[in-house]
């Protein structure tokens, strides 16, 4: 039995649905939690503001943090409008979404604010399950990237992945079993077009989460 009832965590917030589950699995799981927004230069500010209000109606302290340098330098389609956002990706390849270093980054910055506030236990959203192609969302890379920042802050640091091994359809059902499905379904912001809620139901974030949405509801309803 573990005794994370006592302990602190350090939440990467971005207010889309797998981190929002994430911040009230952690709640549940942490005696206090913190919420890390980094603002990278995605083209859609209202993910931050989205993320912002979230944490306050839930209670959370929040912090943003201006990190947009890393991202940038490698073309990508959501910190760069003028580039159009993959519809179909090609085998062997990357979906331009893709940010490359940006969860390697996104970790630093939380392992090194956390490490200067005594917390050794962070949370991040990404799963291996439905992981849109990125590499940065694979047990691989949590448990190496865990390794190497306790050995270059000498702080030791564990990565909870609540999400990893879950699909969408499970997303949705774990937020449902913490009691906050309305909240993930109609405040989050996941929508790589920057609508909020249901989005604009085209995008390849949009099409996952509608996907998984479906797959529960029709799951649910067959429920005695």
């Amino acid at each position: 039995m573990n005794d994370y009832k006592k302990q602190d965590a350090l939440l990467l917030f971005s207010g889309g649905q797998d981190s929002t589950t994430c911040l009230y699995w952690a709640k549940q799981q942490f005696a206090n939690l913190h919420a890390l927004c980094i603002a990278y230069g995605q083209r859609h500010a209202q993910e931050v503001e989205n993320a912002r209000r979230i944490a306050q109606t839930a209670r959370i302290p929040f912090r943003l943090l201006h990190a947009d340098t890393i991202p940038r330098l490698a073309p990508n389609s959501l910190t760069d409008a003028s580039l159009p956002v993959d519809d179909e990706i090609a085998p062997g390849t990357y979906p331009n979404t893709f940010v490359p270093g940006r969860n390697l980054l996104f970790l630093t910055c939380a392992a090194t604010l956390a490490r200067a506030q005594g917390i050794r236990h962070l949370v991040i959203g990404v799963s291996e399950a439905d992981y849109s192609g990125y590499p940065d969302c694979r047990e691989a890379f949590i448990r190496s990237a865990c390794t190497t920042l306790s050995l270059a802050m000498d702080h030791p640091f564990e990565i909870h992945t609540p999400l990893m091994w879950r699909s969408k359809k499970e997303v949705w059902q774990l937020a449902d079993e913490l009691g906050v499905f309305d909240i993930v379904r109609n405040e989050t912001l996941t929508c790589y077009n920057g609508l909020p809620a249901d989005g604009c139901g085209h995008c390849p974030a949009c099409r996952l989460r509608r996907r998984g949405l479906q797959e529960y509801l029709a799951e649910r309803s067959l429920r005695p």
